[in-house]
Protein backbone atom coordinates (compact mmCIF):
# COMPACT_ATOMS: atom_id res chain seq x y z
CA UNK A 1 0.00 0.00 0.00
CA UNK A 2 1.21 3.48 -0.81
CA UNK A 3 1.48 6.22 1.79
CA UNK A 4 -1.58 8.51 1.83
CA UNK A 5 0.51 11.67 1.91
CA UNK A 6 2.55 10.43 -1.07
CA UNK A 7 -0.60 9.80 -3.10
CA UNK A 8 -2.12 13.15 -2.11
CA UNK A 9 1.03 15.06 -3.09
CA UNK A 10 1.63 13.17 -6.35
CA UNK A 11 -1.75 12.70 -8.01
CA UNK A 12 -0.47 13.41 -11.57
CA UNK A 13 2.40 10.95 -11.06
CA UNK A 14 0.01 8.30 -9.70
CA UNK A 15 -2.35 8.80 -12.64
CA UNK A 16 0.48 8.37 -15.14
CA UNK A 17 1.75 5.33 -13.24
CA UNK A 18 -1.70 3.73 -13.51
CA UNK A 19 -1.82 4.43 -17.25
CA UNK A 20 1.67 2.88 -17.60
CA UNK A 21 0.35 -0.20 -15.83
CA UNK A 22 -2.59 -0.41 -18.24
CA UNK A 23 -5.13 0.77 -15.66
CA UNK A 24 -7.74 3.53 -15.77
CA UNK A 25 -6.89 6.26 -13.20
CA UNK A 26 -10.55 7.28 -12.89
CA UNK A 27 -11.55 3.71 -12.02
CA UNK A 28 -8.77 3.18 -9.48
CA UNK A 29 -8.61 6.58 -7.79
CA UNK A 30 -12.39 7.03 -7.89
CA UNK A 31 -13.34 9.98 -5.62
CA UNK A 32 -9.93 10.19 -3.91
CA UNK A 33 -9.80 14.00 -3.85
CA UNK A 34 -13.37 14.36 -2.57
CA UNK A 35 -12.95 11.69 0.11
CA UNK A 36 -9.60 13.12 1.19
CA UNK A 37 -11.03 16.66 1.46
CA UNK A 38 -14.11 15.55 3.40
CA UNK A 39 -12.00 13.36 5.68
CA UNK A 40 -9.59 16.18 6.53
CA UNK A 41 -12.48 18.62 7.09
CA UNK A 42 -14.15 16.18 9.50
CA UNK A 43 -10.90 15.67 11.40
CA UNK A 44 -10.21 19.41 11.56
CA UNK A 45 -13.78 20.21 12.65
CA UNK A 46 -13.62 17.56 15.39
CA UNK A 47 -10.34 19.01 16.65
CA UNK A 48 -11.78 22.55 16.64
CA UNK A 49 -14.91 21.53 18.55
CA UNK A 50 -12.86 19.39 20.95
CA UNK A 51 -10.59 22.35 21.72
CA UNK A 52 -13.62 24.56 22.40
CA UNK A 53 -15.20 21.91 24.61
CA UNK A 54 -11.95 21.59 26.56
CA UNK A 55 -11.98 25.35 27.05
CA UNK A 56 -15.54 25.24 28.35
CA UNK A 57 -14.74 22.26 30.61
CA UNK A 58 -11.99 24.33 32.19
CA UNK A 59 -14.21 27.41 32.49
CA UNK A 60 -17.21 25.69 34.09
CA UNK A 61 -15.61 24.86 37.50
CA UNK A 62 -14.19 28.40 37.66
CA UNK A 63 -17.67 29.89 37.23
CA UNK A 64 -19.20 27.46 39.70
CA UNK A 65 -16.51 28.26 42.25
CA UNK A 66 -17.24 31.97 41.78
CA UNK A 67 -20.96 31.33 42.33
CA UNK A 68 -21.89 32.08 38.73
CA UNK A 69 -24.50 30.26 36.68
CA UNK A 70 -22.67 27.78 34.38
CA UNK A 71 -25.75 25.92 33.11
CA UNK A 72 -25.48 27.30 29.59
CA UNK A 73 -21.83 26.30 29.32
CA UNK A 74 -22.67 22.83 30.64
CA UNK A 75 -25.42 22.49 28.03
CA UNK A 76 -23.07 23.73 25.29
CA UNK A 77 -20.40 21.26 26.38
CA UNK A 78 -22.91 18.38 26.18
CA UNK A 79 -23.97 19.45 22.68
CA UNK A 80 -20.33 19.64 21.65
CA UNK A 81 -19.70 16.10 22.91
CA UNK A 82 -22.48 14.84 20.62
CA UNK A 83 -21.09 16.92 17.77
CA UNK A 84 -17.61 15.48 18.31
CA UNK A 85 -18.99 11.93 18.28
CA UNK A 86 -20.80 12.60 14.99
CA UNK A 87 -17.68 14.11 13.42
CA UNK A 88 -15.53 11.19 14.61
CA UNK A 89 -18.02 8.73 13.14
CA UNK A 90 -17.96 10.60 9.84
CA UNK A 91 -14.16 10.63 9.95
CA UNK A 92 -14.11 6.84 10.48
CA UNK A 93 -16.42 6.37 7.51
CA UNK A 94 -14.14 8.53 5.36
CA UNK A 95 -11.15 6.51 6.64
CA UNK A 96 -12.83 3.30 5.48
CA UNK A 97 -13.59 4.80 2.08
CA UNK A 98 -10.02 6.06 1.79
CA UNK A 99 -8.63 2.64 2.70
CA UNK A 100 -10.70 1.07 -0.09
CA UNK A 101 -9.11 3.46 -2.56
CA UNK A 102 -5.55 3.07 -1.24
CA UNK A 103 -5.60 -0.75 -1.29
CA UNK A 104 -6.68 -0.68 -4.93
CA UNK A 105 -3.64 1.37 -6.02
CA UNK A 106 -0.68 -0.78 -7.18
CA UNK A 107 2.93 -0.09 -6.32
CA UNK A 108 4.88 2.56 -8.18
CA UNK A 109 7.39 0.96 -10.58
CA UNK A 110 11.04 1.76 -10.07
CA UNK A 111 12.45 4.31 -12.51
CA UNK A 112 14.50 1.59 -14.24
CA UNK A 113 11.39 -0.45 -15.16
CA UNK A 114 10.55 -0.21 -18.90
CA UNK A 115 7.15 1.20 -19.80
CA UNK A 116 5.15 -1.30 -21.81
CA UNK A 117 1.68 -2.57 -22.64
CA UNK A 118 2.24 -6.34 -22.42
CA UNK A 119 4.80 -9.11 -21.94
CA UNK A 120 6.00 -8.34 -25.46
CA UNK A 121 7.57 -5.18 -24.03
CA UNK A 122 9.64 -6.98 -21.38
CA UNK A 123 13.37 -6.41 -21.86
CA UNK A 124 15.90 -9.23 -21.94
CA UNK A 125 18.85 -8.52 -19.65
CA UNK A 126 21.12 -11.53 -20.18
CA UNK A 127 21.32 -15.21 -21.09
CA UNK A 128 23.27 -18.09 -19.64
CA UNK A 129 24.34 -21.31 -21.33
CA UNK A 130 23.14 -22.64 -24.67
CA UNK A 131 20.23 -24.85 -25.77
CA UNK A 132 21.07 -28.56 -25.87
CA UNK A 133 21.53 -30.13 -29.31
CA UNK A 134 19.67 -33.29 -30.25
CA UNK A 135 20.03 -35.68 -33.20
CA UNK A 136 16.33 -36.48 -32.76
CA UNK A 137 13.17 -34.46 -32.29
CA UNK A 138 12.91 -33.64 -28.56
CA UNK A 139 9.62 -34.43 -26.86
CA UNK A 140 7.61 -32.29 -24.44
CA UNK A 141 7.57 -33.33 -20.80
CA UNK A 142 3.99 -34.63 -20.86
CA UNK A 143 4.98 -37.28 -23.42
CA UNK A 144 8.25 -38.08 -21.66
CA UNK A 145 6.63 -38.34 -18.24
CA UNK A 146 3.91 -40.66 -19.49
CA UNK A 147 6.34 -42.88 -21.44
CA UNK A 148 8.65 -43.15 -18.43
CA UNK A 149 5.68 -43.95 -16.21
CA UNK A 150 6.59 -41.19 -13.74
CA UNK A 151 3.89 -38.57 -14.50
CA UNK A 152 0.24 -39.54 -14.23
CA UNK A 153 -2.29 -36.85 -15.07
CA UNK A 154 -5.26 -39.17 -15.69
CA UNK A 155 -5.26 -40.59 -12.17
CA UNK A 156 -4.89 -37.06 -10.78
CA UNK A 157 -8.11 -36.15 -12.61
CA UNK A 158 -9.81 -39.18 -11.05
CA UNK A 159 -8.58 -38.34 -7.56
CA UNK A 160 -9.08 -34.58 -7.65
CA UNK A 161 -9.67 -33.00 -11.05
CA UNK A 162 -7.91 -31.15 -13.81
CA UNK A 163 -4.66 -29.24 -13.29
CA UNK A 164 -3.34 -31.69 -10.69
CA UNK A 165 -0.61 -34.30 -11.09
CA UNK A 166 0.54 -37.60 -9.62
CA UNK A 167 4.28 -38.38 -9.69
CA UNK A 168 5.42 -42.01 -9.54
CA UNK A 169 8.69 -43.58 -8.42
CA UNK A 170 11.68 -41.70 -9.91
CA UNK A 171 9.36 -38.82 -10.80
CA UNK A 172 8.42 -38.36 -7.15
CA UNK A 173 12.04 -38.83 -6.13
CA UNK A 174 13.19 -36.20 -8.64
CA UNK A 175 10.74 -33.70 -7.15
CA UNK A 176 12.06 -34.41 -3.65
CA UNK A 177 15.68 -34.34 -4.83
CA UNK A 178 15.21 -30.93 -6.43
CA UNK A 179 13.67 -29.46 -3.28
CA UNK A 180 16.46 -30.80 -1.08
CA UNK A 181 19.13 -29.65 -3.52
CA UNK A 182 17.70 -26.13 -3.72
CA UNK A 183 17.35 -25.82 0.04
CA UNK A 184 20.89 -27.10 0.60
CA UNK A 185 22.35 -24.55 -1.83
CA UNK A 186 20.37 -21.66 -0.39
CA UNK A 187 21.06 -22.50 3.25
CA UNK A 188 24.67 -23.68 3.01
CA UNK A 189 26.05 -21.49 0.22
CA UNK A 190 23.73 -18.47 0.10
CA UNK A 191 23.20 -18.31 3.88
CA UNK A 192 19.40 -18.23 3.98
CA UNK A 193 17.64 -19.49 7.10
CA UNK A 194 15.19 -22.29 6.34
CA UNK A 195 11.68 -22.02 7.74
CA UNK A 196 8.67 -24.32 7.46
CA UNK A 197 5.54 -22.13 7.67
CA UNK A 198 1.85 -23.08 7.81
CA UNK A 199 0.24 -23.89 4.47
CA UNK A 200 -2.95 -22.04 5.42
CA UNK A 201 -3.08 -18.41 6.51
CA UNK A 202 -5.66 -15.95 7.80
CA UNK A 203 -7.09 -13.04 5.84
CA UNK A 204 -4.80 -10.55 7.58
CA UNK A 205 -1.79 -12.36 6.13
CA UNK A 206 -3.26 -12.33 2.62
CA UNK A 207 -3.95 -8.62 3.02
CA UNK A 208 -0.42 -7.97 4.26
CA UNK A 209 1.25 -9.23 1.08
CA UNK A 210 -1.35 -7.78 -1.28
CA UNK A 211 -3.37 -10.85 -2.34
CA UNK A 212 -6.51 -9.53 -0.66
CA UNK A 213 -8.84 -7.95 -1.41
CA UNK A 214 -7.99 -7.60 -5.12
CA UNK A 215 -7.09 -11.21 -6.01
CA UNK A 216 -9.57 -13.24 -3.97
CA UNK A 217 -10.74 -15.08 -7.11
CA UNK A 218 -7.22 -16.47 -7.63
CA UNK A 219 -7.16 -18.09 -4.19
CA UNK A 220 -8.58 -21.17 -2.48
CA UNK A 221 -10.70 -20.11 0.50
CA UNK A 222 -11.32 -22.49 3.41
CA UNK A 223 -14.24 -21.45 5.66
CA UNK A 224 -13.24 -22.07 9.27
CA UNK A 225 -15.78 -21.25 11.93
CA UNK A 226 -16.56 -17.55 11.86
CA UNK A 227 -13.50 -16.63 9.81
CA UNK A 228 -11.79 -17.69 6.62
CA UNK A 229 -8.47 -19.39 6.12
CA UNK A 230 -6.71 -19.50 2.76
CA UNK A 231 -4.45 -22.07 1.12
CA UNK A 232 -1.21 -20.25 0.39
CA UNK A 233 -0.55 -19.29 -3.26
CA UNK A 234 3.15 -18.99 -2.42
CA UNK A 235 5.37 -19.20 0.68
CA UNK A 236 5.87 -15.45 0.29
CA UNK A 237 2.60 -14.97 2.19
CA UNK A 238 3.29 -16.84 5.46
CA UNK A 239 7.01 -16.09 5.50
CA UNK A 240 6.60 -12.34 4.99
CA UNK A 241 3.86 -12.24 7.61
CA UNK A 242 6.07 -13.90 10.22
CA UNK A 243 7.16 -10.35 11.07
CA UNK A 244 3.78 -8.61 10.71
CA UNK A 245 3.30 -5.86 13.31
CA UNK A 246 6.92 -6.15 14.48
CA UNK A 247 9.88 -3.78 14.69
CA UNK A 248 12.98 -5.61 13.43
CA UNK A 249 16.47 -5.25 14.82
CA UNK A 250 18.41 -3.00 12.42
CA UNK A 251 21.63 -4.90 13.19
CA UNK A 252 20.08 -8.14 11.88
CA UNK A 253 19.07 -6.73 8.49
CA UNK A 254 19.00 -7.98 5.84
CA UNK A 255 17.10 -11.07 6.95
CA UNK A 256 17.12 -13.86 4.33
CA UNK A 257 14.67 -16.76 4.64
CA UNK A 258 13.89 -19.76 2.44
CA UNK A 259 10.95 -22.15 2.54
CA UNK A 260 9.74 -25.20 0.63
CA UNK A 261 5.94 -25.42 0.48
CA UNK A 262 3.10 -26.51 -1.72
CA UNK A 263 1.34 -23.62 -3.43
CA UNK A 264 -2.34 -23.48 -4.37
CA UNK A 265 -3.79 -21.27 -7.09
CA UNK A 266 -7.22 -21.32 -8.68
CA UNK A 267 -5.75 -19.98 -11.95
CA UNK A 268 -8.85 -17.86 -12.47
CA UNK A 269 -8.91 -16.48 -15.98
CA UNK A 270 -6.48 -19.09 -17.34
CA UNK A 271 -9.11 -21.33 -18.94
CA UNK A 272 -7.68 -22.91 -22.07
CA UNK A 273 -4.08 -21.88 -21.29
CA UNK A 274 -1.33 -24.48 -20.83
CA UNK A 275 -3.80 -27.35 -20.64
CA UNK A 276 -1.14 -29.96 -21.40
CA UNK A 277 1.46 -31.07 -18.89
CA UNK A 278 2.24 -29.41 -15.57
CA UNK A 279 3.07 -25.83 -16.55
CA UNK A 280 -0.05 -24.37 -14.90
CA UNK A 281 -1.32 -26.35 -11.92
CA UNK A 282 -3.72 -25.75 -9.04
CA UNK A 283 -1.12 -27.31 -6.71
CA UNK A 284 2.62 -27.17 -7.18
CA UNK A 285 5.70 -27.08 -4.98
CA UNK A 286 8.16 -24.22 -4.77
CA UNK A 287 11.28 -23.16 -2.89
CA UNK A 288 10.83 -19.50 -1.99
CA UNK A 289 13.38 -16.84 -1.11
CA UNK A 290 12.26 -13.91 1.07
CA UNK A 291 14.29 -10.91 2.22
CA UNK A 292 13.71 -8.03 4.64
CA UNK A 293 16.08 -5.18 3.84
CA UNK A 294 16.97 -1.63 4.73
CA UNK A 295 15.53 0.64 2.00
CA UNK A 296 18.91 1.89 0.79
CA UNK A 297 20.12 -1.69 0.25
CA UNK A 298 17.04 -3.28 -1.26
CA UNK A 299 18.02 -3.04 -4.93
CA UNK A 300 21.41 -4.50 -4.16
CA UNK A 301 19.55 -7.30 -2.38
CA UNK A 302 17.28 -7.76 -5.41
CA UNK A 303 20.33 -8.40 -7.59
CA UNK A 304 21.70 -10.85 -5.03
CA UNK A 305 18.40 -12.70 -4.67
CA UNK A 306 18.10 -12.97 -8.46
CA UNK A 307 21.66 -14.29 -8.70
CA UNK A 308 20.90 -16.86 -5.98
CA UNK A 309 17.97 -18.18 -8.04
CA UNK A 310 20.06 -18.14 -11.23
CA UNK A 311 22.77 -20.20 -9.59
CA UNK A 312 20.35 -23.10 -9.15
CA UNK A 313 19.76 -23.13 -12.92
CA UNK A 314 23.47 -22.85 -13.58
CA UNK A 315 24.31 -25.77 -11.31
CA UNK A 316 21.67 -27.82 -13.10
CA UNK A 317 23.11 -26.84 -16.48
CA UNK A 318 19.83 -25.38 -17.76
CA UNK A 319 19.88 -22.67 -20.42
CA UNK A 320 17.90 -19.61 -19.36
CA UNK A 321 17.44 -15.90 -19.85
CA UNK A 322 16.68 -13.02 -17.47
CA UNK A 323 14.09 -10.40 -18.42
CA UNK A 324 12.98 -7.30 -16.58
CA UNK A 325 9.20 -6.98 -16.64
CA UNK A 326 7.60 -3.87 -18.09
CA UNK A 327 5.08 -1.76 -16.19
CA UNK A 328 1.98 -3.60 -17.46
CA UNK A 329 3.38 -7.09 -16.83
CA UNK A 330 4.51 -6.61 -13.23
CA UNK A 331 2.54 -7.86 -10.27
CA UNK A 332 0.29 -5.48 -8.33
CA UNK A 333 2.71 -5.19 -5.38
CA UNK A 334 6.04 -5.12 -7.19
CA UNK A 335 8.26 -2.10 -7.81
CA UNK A 336 10.64 -4.11 -10.03
CA UNK A 337 10.66 -7.73 -11.16
CA UNK A 338 13.13 -9.96 -12.96
CA UNK A 339 11.76 -13.14 -14.51
CA UNK A 340 14.04 -16.12 -15.07
CA UNK A 341 12.88 -18.07 -18.11
CA UNK A 342 14.23 -21.57 -18.72
CA UNK A 343 14.57 -23.06 -22.21
CA UNK A 344 12.25 -26.00 -22.94
CA UNK A 345 13.43 -27.84 -26.08
CA UNK A 346 10.36 -30.07 -26.22
CA UNK A 347 8.25 -26.94 -26.72
CA UNK A 348 10.90 -24.73 -28.37
CA UNK A 349 10.31 -21.79 -26.07
CA UNK A 350 11.37 -20.10 -22.84
CA UNK A 351 9.13 -20.48 -19.79
CA UNK A 352 9.11 -18.50 -16.55
CA UNK A 353 10.62 -20.52 -13.72
CA UNK A 354 11.17 -17.71 -11.20
CA UNK A 355 10.04 -14.15 -10.54
CA UNK A 356 12.33 -12.07 -8.32
CA UNK A 357 10.77 -8.86 -7.03
CA UNK A 358 11.44 -5.86 -4.85
CA UNK A 359 8.24 -4.59 -3.25
CA UNK A 360 10.01 -1.70 -1.50
CA UNK A 361 7.78 -0.65 1.45
CA UNK A 362 4.50 -1.59 -0.26
CA UNK A 363 3.95 -4.87 1.61
CA UNK A 364 5.66 -3.67 4.79
CA UNK A 365 3.22 -0.77 5.09
CA UNK A 366 0.23 -3.12 4.72
CA UNK A 367 1.73 -5.64 7.17
CA UNK A 368 3.26 -2.99 9.46
CA UNK A 369 6.80 -4.40 9.36
CA UNK A 370 9.31 -1.80 10.52
CA UNK A 371 12.85 -1.35 11.79
CA UNK A 372 14.50 1.29 13.92
CA UNK A 373 17.63 2.91 12.50
CA UNK A 374 18.59 4.53 15.78
CA UNK A 375 17.33 3.86 19.30
CA UNK A 376 15.42 7.11 19.74
CA UNK A 377 14.25 7.54 16.15
CA UNK A 378 10.78 6.66 14.92
CA UNK A 379 10.65 3.21 13.25
CA UNK A 380 10.65 3.11 9.44
CA UNK A 381 9.19 0.53 7.08
CA UNK A 382 11.54 -2.15 5.78
CA UNK A 383 11.67 -3.19 2.14
CA UNK A 384 10.51 -6.72 1.36
CA UNK A 385 11.72 -8.88 -1.53
CA UNK A 386 11.00 -12.37 -2.72
CA UNK A 387 11.59 -14.80 -5.55
CA UNK A 388 11.27 -18.44 -6.48
CA UNK A 389 14.43 -20.33 -5.92
CA UNK A 390 12.97 -22.24 -7.87
CA UNK A 391 9.50 -23.47 -8.86
CA UNK A 392 10.16 -27.18 -8.38
CA UNK A 393 7.62 -28.55 -10.87
CA UNK A 394 8.85 -26.36 -13.70
CA UNK A 395 12.46 -27.30 -12.88
CA UNK A 396 11.34 -30.95 -12.95
CA UNK A 397 9.90 -30.67 -16.42
CA UNK A 398 12.86 -28.59 -17.63
CA UNK A 399 15.20 -31.42 -16.64
CA UNK A 400 13.08 -33.98 -18.49
CA UNK A 401 13.03 -31.92 -21.67
CA UNK A 402 16.69 -30.81 -21.60
CA UNK A 403 18.24 -34.11 -20.51
CA UNK A 404 16.13 -36.52 -22.60
CA UNK A 405 17.96 -39.17 -24.59
CA UNK A 406 17.22 -40.87 -27.90
CA UNK A 407 16.34 -44.14 -26.12
CA UNK A 408 13.63 -42.42 -24.07
CA UNK A 409 15.61 -42.24 -20.84
CA UNK A 410 16.53 -39.00 -19.04
CA UNK A 411 19.99 -38.24 -17.68
CA UNK A 412 20.09 -36.93 -14.14
CA UNK A 413 22.14 -33.71 -13.77
CA UNK A 414 25.37 -34.42 -11.93
CA UNK A 415 24.52 -32.26 -8.90
CA UNK A 416 21.31 -34.26 -8.34
CA UNK A 417 22.85 -37.73 -8.52
CA UNK A 418 23.76 -37.88 -4.81
CA UNK A 419 20.09 -37.08 -4.05
CA UNK A 420 18.67 -39.48 -6.64
CA UNK A 421 21.09 -42.39 -6.20
CA UNK A 422 21.18 -42.88 -9.96
CA UNK A 423 22.47 -41.12 -13.07
CA UNK A 424 19.51 -41.93 -15.30
CA UNK A 425 15.70 -42.15 -15.21
CA UNK A 426 14.47 -45.11 -17.21
CA UNK A 427 10.94 -46.37 -17.99
CA UNK A 428 9.24 -47.64 -14.85
CA UNK A 429 8.12 -51.23 -14.58
CA UNK A 430 4.36 -51.03 -14.09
Amino acid sequence: MLDLNFVRDNIPKIEQMLRNRGMNPDTVLKDFRTIDTQRRQAIQSAETVRAERNRLSAEIPKMQKAGQDASQLISDAKDMRVQIQELEKASQEYDASMSEVLVSIPNVPHESVPVGKSAEDNVEVRRWGAPPKFDFTPKPHWDLGEQLGILDLQRAVKVTGGRFAVYWDQGAKLERALANFMLDVHTKEHRYTEVLPPFMVNSESMYGTGQLPKFADDLFRVPHGERDLWLIPTAEVPVTNLYRDEVLDNAKLPISLTAYTPCFRSEAGSYGKDVRGIIRQHQFQKVELVKFSRPEESYEQLEKLTHDAEEILQKLGLHYRVVVLCTSDMSFSSAKTYDLEVWLPGQQLFREISSCSNFESFQARRANIRYRQEEKKKPSFVHTLNGSGLAVGRTWLAILENYQQADGSVLVPEVLRPYMGTDRIVPRSM
